[in-house]
């Protein structure tokens, strides 16, 4: 039998994937707009509920993961140092762009490893 651990970070890193997916978006939407007079940078807040689903103690129930969806904002902390009120910096972005990706991939990486365990396991 495989172990349910397996599953369970499968499941985590899915709703990991969901999130940088989610900030890609509004990564992208941020860089379309940087000429867009009035626009305020967009992010997707993620890493803190799943931090606050898991308390500390590294696991977090199904139920729990279930709840957990990216939740896309407008970040009003942002000043603005343009007369248009823009507040997207594109070197920022580009920036925050790579990052996303990077951890992306990273996940991207996880999930084929634990498929790959998974494959192992049924072939003998």
């Amino acid at each position: 039998m495989i172990n349910n651990r397996l599953y369970q970070t499968t499941d985590i890193i899915n709703k990991a994937l969901q999130g940088s997916w989610a900030r890609n978006e509004a990564i992208t939407a941020n860089i379309a707009n940087v000429d867009t007079p009035g626009y305020k940078r967009q992010d997707v807040v993620f890493e803190t509920y799943l931090r606050e689903a898991m308390k500390g103690t590294g696991k977090i129930s199904q139920e729990d993961l279930s709840r957990i969806t990216p939740k896309k904002i407008q970040d009003m902390s942002s000043a603005s140092y343009r007369l248009d009120g823009n507040t997207v910096d594109i070197d920022t972005e580009m920036g925050y762009l790579a990052e996303n990706q990077l951890r992306y991939n990273a996940l991207i990486s996880q999930v084929n490893y634990n498929f790959s365990r998974i494959k192992s396991v049924l072939n003998g």
